[in-house]
């Protein structure tokens, strides 16, 4: 009985901590179609785009060049006139000057200004296997650390080794493991410093519990 009711609180603790991790998608970004009174406005953004995501384009004083595609498998996007447009890793004022540069030569030489909006960042994907209440792939709407995707997934079973948890990651084409040093902060033990070791995920992560 007394095994029961500690399974019972350690599932409400990682439902709340789920709770917690998951916010609302954020609204829409404003449409991409501007009025030919005033060119569009780009704010500075720190999302890196991801494979998957979904991206609107907008070149200033060329409506014809306005799109919505989506970034594909490899990274990158093809776009009239500038070819192969490498985004993923890149933040959508990175791809703004990249595709500006590309397209100066249609605009004798002057680069055109550039919008481009995230409109689903359906490519931010997390992965969690292994000793967990709810193993899966997760779609935040937010970047995650390593403790909200353990609360995604209902936390680790009683069997999980909280001390191995390790995330596997993929640089430049090879995969890399990076250890997670969970395990005094799971067991209630936070010492100085602990939180801040906490791993922030990147998009293609896979966290393995053993």
């Amino acid at each position: 009985m007394k095994t029961m009711k500690l399974s019972l609180s350690s599932a409400c603790l990682w439902a709340g901590l789920a709770a917690s991790a998951a916010i609302a998608a954020p609204p829409a970004a404003p449409t991409a179609v501007q009025s030919a009174a005033s060119a569009p406005a780009s704010g500075t953004s720190t999302y890196r785009i991801s494979p998957g995501d979904g991206l609107e384009v907008y070149v200033w004083g060329d409506e014809r060049l306005q799109r919505t595609l989506t970034v594909l498998p490899d990274g990158s996007f093809s776009f009239p006139l500038a070819g192969t447009v490498m985004a993923a890793g890149h933040t959508s004022n990175e791809v703004e000057t990249q595709l500006s540069k590309l397209l100066a030569g249609q605009y004798k030489g002057v680069p055109p200004q550039v919008t481009v909006s995230v409109r689903a960042p359906s490519g931010m994907q997390i992965s969690v296997i292994g000793k967990v209440h709810s193993p899966g792939t997760f779609s935040p709407t937010r970047y995650l650390t390593v403790l909200d995707a353990l609360a995604l997934s209902g936390g680790p079973t009683d069997f999980a080794d909280v001390g191995g948890i390790v995330v596997l990651r993929n640089v430049n084409g090879r995969l890399t493991t990076l250890k997670a040093k969970l395990g005094g902060i799971l067991k209630g033990k936070v010492g100085d410093g602990d939180l801040a070791d906490i791993p922030m995920l990147q998009a293609g992560d896979t966290v393995i519990v053993p």
